[in-house]
């Protein structure tokens, strides 16, 4: 008998990557897509099968080969359709283990909350990432080669102002994706000096006089900090 099968939704942006490293590791898998270009790509992946399917629609849904065991992957580009394909796979299939994929805080949240059994946050992948570089050496040696003037990425550390709207708010709350920057930490004025990973997985309220360490491109990073100065979030 083979062994679980994964059935990978969204042949896109992260999903072609995925599925074809999955396919690379010899497991068996099943796409399905719900837009004819990116269907058309996938028939030239080695997939056990291809399938074409309207993921908004729950009869098609019902249609598909899904066994108890089957693992559902969703890693559709649009996060509010990866959402609703995760509700409508939790309600139809409430058996099987449902892995999604999310680039920001508000979907993780978003995701969790439809039923996903697992959401690989991308975000905190990234920030993860930079924590083991960091806590090595080595590495942090080149990371500092990486990170000069012969690259477009630079770390910055920002000191929230009085007034700026980020006071108050909890990090869940900030979509850092909008601006374009990846948070990767901050120093808590409340708990002292010691700066704590976005990776340690607290929940933090953020403060006027908190310093948040941000990396991104220095325009991005520029806009941001250009934006935390103002009392209300504007809206782009």
């Amino acid at each position: 008998m083979s062994r679980n099968r994964i059935i990978l939704f969204g042949y896109g942006k992260f999903g072609r990557s995925i599925a074809d490293t999955l396919v690379e590791s010899e497991a068996e898998v099943i796409l399905v897509e719900s837009e004819e270009s990116r269907y058309q790509a996938s028939l030239k992946g080695d997939f056990k099968r291809s399938l074409l399917i309207d993921v908004t629609n729950d009869s098609a849904l019902e249609t598909l080969p899904v066994d108890p065991k089957d693992q559902l992957v969703c890693v559709m580009d649009d996060d509010h359709l990866n959402v609703f394909l995760v509700l409508s796979l939790k309600a139809l299939f409430p058996e099987n283990r449902i892995l999604a994929l999310s680039d920001s805080i508000h979907a993780t949240r978003k995701l969790k909350m439809a039923g996903a059994s697992q959401v690989i946050d991308l975000y905190a992948v990234s920030a993860n990432r930079i924590h083991n570089i960091l806590n090595k050496p080595i590495a942090t040696r080149f990371l500092e080669g990486f990170l000069d003037s012969k690259h477009e990425y630079s770390f910055r550390e920002i000191e929230i102002p009085e007034g700026s709207f980020l006071h108050g708010r909890s990090l869940d709350e900030i979509d850092f994706r909008r601006y374009g920057v990846i948070f990767v930490g901050m120093i808590d004025v409340e708990l002292g000096n010691s700066f704590i990973f976005v990776t340690t997985g607290l929940e933090h309220k953020l403060d006027s006089g908190d310093i948040i360490v941000c990396i991104g491109h220095d325009e991005d990073l520029d806009r941001f900090e250009e934006a935390i100065r103002h009392s209300e979030e504007v809206n782009e």
